[in-house]
């Protein structure tokens, strides 16, 4: 196995992309390496030689083939994900957008992980909100069946290794897991709305998915270094259905007039929790915190739903003020608490 990693190396150092027919001997490679500076030097390789379309879709595919699968009943569901990686660091927004349009009607099949190149992972925070990030695949089905939202902890359905994730979190720059994981939901879910942190990977991304499959789904950059839909200026978009789209929006597209453009990075998960429970009980530290969240959550919902974004955003911070988000919040605590 390390035998396929070292020629991977000098593949990728002579830039020639992985080949589709090597992909899964090389993520069994991967898989099965326990030399932490090798796997280092295949990551370090790759992010200099640049991540192919056709890799990302390749891996995807292997892992989707052997992925512990959820069974939603839900018509409509949507996932709202970012690839992690982003300079902005802002707090989980994707979190908090989950609950407001799990409030508002729509099923959220979120599956996310634990931070590998961020402050604060999907995983982390909602430990740090009292829920158990952890559970496992039956109980995430009935949350999602039942309640009509839940978490998918990408360990308990994708096998990978405590090595690699270790590896991971020490580079200091995202990876083709990266890119993969937020293309691999365990629900299937047809909607989904990615963030990714290079706008490089937009048309990337979106090629990988168009392939695999889906209903309807946004791939996003935010030009301000947002790995979601940006508060502050334009923000590239892909939709993908059987073909791609690409175009740009701003906080006009929502309706978001917000001036208030104050700091939305988060230092740690325990600050991240905190300004997603203010957001959720209608107590933002500013209101762009709140239009923030208002605008992802209402572009996920548009992708499962239909309508008019602006009509949409308004729709959702009504749900909002309402407490539904909220207690959707409080029913996914109860059911699976940390």
């Amino acid at each position: 196995m390390s035998l396929i990693l070292k020629k991977c190396i000098e593949e990728f150092t002579e830039r020639r992309d992985l080949a589709a027919g090597d992909a899964e001997a090389f993520l069994d490679a991967m898989i099965s390496e326990s030399d932490e500076d090798l796997l280092a030097s295949v990551f370090r390789a790759w992010n200099e030689k640049g991540i192919a379309a056709d890799e990302i879709f390749s891996i995807a595919s292997v892992m989707r083939s052997r992925m512990v699968r959820v069974t939603p009943r839900h018509e409509t569901i949507v996932d709202i994900v970012g690839t992690g990686g982003s300079r902005a660091k802002t707090f989980n927004v994707s979190t908090a957008a989950s609950f407001v349009v799990a409030g508002a009607g729509i099923a959220v099949a979120k599956h996310g992980n634990k931070a590998a190149t961020s402050n604060s992972g999907s995983a982390d925070v909602l430990s740090a909100l009292g829920i158990n990030p952890a559970a496992d695949p039956q109980t995430a089905e009935n949350c999602l069946n039942e309640i009509g939202i839940c978490f998918m902890f990408a360990p308990n359905y994708h096998r990978l290794s405590a090595t690699l994730a270790t590896v991971r979190r020490g580079l200091g720059f995202p990876t083709i897991f990266n890119c993969v994981g937020p293309l691999c939901n365990p629900a299937s879910a047809p909607h989904q709305l990615i963030g990714v942190w290079d706008a490089e990977l937009v048309p990337k991304m979106a090629d990988a998915l168009r392939r695999l499959g889906t209903k309807r789904s946004w791939i996003v950059h935010g030009t301000d270094g947002l790995d979601e839909i940006s508060l502050t200026g334009k923000t590239l978009v892909a939709e993908v259905t059987d073909e791609v789209q690409m175009f740009e929006i701003t906080p006009d597209y929502f309706g978001s007039n917000s001036k208030e453009h104050a700091d939305l990075r988060s230092t740690n998960t325990d600050h991240s929790a905190t300004m997603i429970r203010n957001v959720l009980t209608g107590r933002p530290h500013a209101q762009g915190a709140e239009d923030l969240v208002l605008m992802n959550a209402a572009a996920a919902y548009s992708l499962a739903a239909g309508g008019q974004p602006a009509a949409i955003f308004n729709q959702l911070r009504e749900s909002l003020l309402s407490g539904a988000s909220q207690r959707k919040f409080e029913q996914l605590a109860e059911a699976i608490p940390a």
